[in-house]
């Protein structure tokens, strides 16, 4: 077998195989997803959403607004689950 030869094989190949998944892509159905993605989840109200993005416009006055510290700080509770800190009990003994 010769060179042309087997360049020649070698694109027939490739041709074929471009021509096969064409026809697979063709073919195939997008389905449609059973449900909504997890917008639902966010349609409810959350306050301390409202307020994190309040915080979020405000931009550099927000890290010397204390409304927006304990907001960041809330966020940061709920996110590692600890309980709030105005839930905390303060420390026995003193």
């Amino acid at each position: 077998m010769d060179g042309k030869m087997l360049a020649r094989l070698g694109a027939v190949v490739f041709v074929s195989l471009a021509i096969t998944a064409t026809a697979i892509e063709m073919t195939r159905t997008e389905t449609p997803p059973d449900r909504e993605p997890a917008r639902a989840a966010e349609s409810a109200r959350d306050p301390l959403r409202e307020d994190q993005r309040r915080c979020q416009q405000l931009g550099q006055a927000a890290a010397s607004d204390a409304h927006c510290m304990r907001i960041w700080a809330e966020s940061r509770d709920r996110f590692l689950g600890r309980a709030p800190a105005s839930a905390a009990q303060p420390p026995e003994g003193q």
